[in-house]
């Protein structure tokens, strides 16, 4: 049997040419137009059978063309073999020819019909010329010589039938094929589709004009904007658009990371043409370079414990010496008043000498992170209870946390310890000790990027832009007293967890420290 996809296009042809048949054996009814082509036994016969013919033949294209069962069809078939059969025995048997159309609805039902069915056309085919020659024998004595020529007729039907149904059945199996490979290529497409939207690398495919044909799930987070189809690269993201522009111009050259808003993850883009001969459409890689600075951080820290230890046998035990020298000479009962006063001097810069070593051998003996899932809300609650037994009673932490669970990896002995310098830096520079100072912790999920964020809010005098872009370096400080590492080693046990430290300047005063933590299912 023919496949179902192709039934209805075949039996729409079948039935044309039905007509089309009808048609022309209608007009051989006229006398001068068969004259010399056809010699009739039964002309009155052939007209009425040739009227009816056409007559249902037309009937059955308008009415009846979309017909898809079997019964349908054999019914169709039997009911043409019939048909053409009556012309048969009214043209005078085998020698009008009319045999041989016969051949068309026998091979047309082997199409359509399964196996049996349309050795069973090809069965009736030949029964019905056999018995209708038998019966014009009786009547004209010379067609009993053409009982030959009906059994070659009887045999090409089978033949027909067999050879349409062989080819039936390799055309079913190449679309049964063809079928299996479109299932396999629609599933292969659905998983690619499934592993390029999880994929954490964000994907963007540019086309011509910069616009966007497609991009995946980990583009977007890491833009902070949902991206809509055929929007304008530059709507989405300037920068890298820019990027995208810079590479065009100047292919060897690497660019250089950037964030699409404030907040956001510092992106790494590559790119590569989609076909070698034309560079209108671009395959934009958008990698997280957070992981790469991990990387950097944790060799910078490498050579940071490498230095310290010199400077532990070099600097320390000198000064130690230095320390101790001062402290004699202090007790000493020769010595005046002023030399007592630069004795002082020494030995209080030598403490801030020795803080300062203490603070990078710290900072280089540093334990690796040990990040675990957190919900920040019990966290934060549990530190704030801790925190009030170390600071003054004058001291005030107010906490807005959302109603909601945040999750997110993290090494909670590292989060406490970045935690608590950066609420002692925001009492610190809200007042003096022992006056009413009050810093507000924010805990809530940023809607475009859907990480946790935590800020430390203080209204104290704010840090001036000057000093801005130089605050998490090591060793800078504007106090008298400070070491300049306490918000150094905050930013980078934030970046050995792959959360990001800022600060941002509050207008009309104050400060905030903004930490926003990684995805919960990113592996740290």
């Amino acid at each position: 049997m023919m496949p179902e996809s192709q039934r209805p296009w075949i039996l729409r042809i079948y039935n044309i040419y039905r007509v089309i048949l009808g048609f022309c054996l209608a007009i051989l009814t006229n006398a001068a137009l068969r004259d010399g082509l056809l010699d009739l036994d039964n002309p009155s016969l052939y007209e009425t059978a040739s009227w009816v013919y056409l007559f249902v033949n037309v009937l059955i294209a308008l009415m009846l063309h979309e017909g898809r069962r079997e019964g349908y069809l054999f019914v169709l078939a039997v009911l043409d073999i019939f048909m053409l059969g009556i012309l048969f025995y009214a043209a005078g048997g085998v020698s009008s020819g009319f045999g041989n159309l016969l051949i068309i609805p026998v091979a047309t039902g082997n199409i359509l019909l399964h196996g049996r069915i349309g050795l069973l056309l090809a069965s009736l085919a030949s029964l019905v010329v056999i018995y209708l020659t038998f019966f014009l024998s009786l009547s004209h004595p010379a067609a009993s010589q053409s009982y030959l020529q009906v059994g070659v007729l009887g045999c090409i039907f089978f033949a027909v039938a067999l050879f349409v149904q062989r080819l039936s059945r390799q055309l079913r199996q190449s679309e049964s094929l063809a079928q299996q490979q479109a299932v396999s290529l629609a599933s292969l497409e659905k998983l690619n589709q499934l592993i390029i939207q999880r994929m954490r690398t964000g994907i963007i495919v540019v086309g011509p004009q910069q616009k966007v044909l497609q991009a995946n799930e980990a583009s977007a987070q890491m833009l902070g904007k949902p991206i809509i189809r055929e929007m304008e690269l530059e709507q989405l993201a300037p920068d890298l658009a820019q990027r995208l522009q810079q590479w065009r111009n100047y292919p060897s050259i690497r660019t250089l990371p950037f964030r699409n808003h404030r907040g956001g993850v510092e992106i790494m883009a590559n790119f590569k043409p989609l076909a070698q001969e034309s560079d209108d459409t671009v395959l934009v890689f958008l990698d997280d370079n957070t992981q790469v600075a991990q990387q950097a951080q944790q060799l910078k820290l490498a050579s940071l414990g490498r230095l310290t230890a010199s400077i532990a046998h070099e600097i320390r035990n000198p000064l130690g010496a230095i320390s101790h020298a001062a402290q004699l000479l202090r007790e000493s009962s020769q010595i005046n008043e002023q030399d007592q006063r630069l004795s002082e001097i020494i030995q209080q810069h030598s403490k801030r000498m020795n803080k300062v070593i203490e603070t990078v051998l710290e900072l280089s003996r540093r334990r690796p992170s040990e990040p675990q899932l957190v919900d920040l809300r019990l966290w934060t609650e549990q530190f704030l209870e801790d925190f009030k037994h170390v600071t003054l009673a004058t001291d005030t932490v107010e906490l807005e946390a959302a109603e909601e669970e945040l999750l997110t990896r993290i090494d909670p002995n590292q989060l406490n310890q970045v935690l608590n310098n950066l609420c002692q830096n925001a009492l610190r520079y809200s007042g003096n000790a022992g006056t009413t100072r009050t810093i507000w912790l924010k805990l809530y999920q940023n809607r475009d990027t859907e990480l946790p964020v935590l800020e430390v809010i203080d209204h104290g005098p704010g840090i001036d832009d000057e000093h801005v872009q130089h605050v998490f370096e090591p060793f800078y400080t504007t106090e008298v007293s400070g070491t300049g590492l306490g918000l150094y080693i905050s930013r980078e046990l934030c970046e050995s967890n792959q959360a990001r430290l800022e600060y941002e300047r509050l207008e009309p005063r104050g400060s905030c420290m903004r930490i926003t933590f990684a995805h919960p299912k990113r592996l740290i």
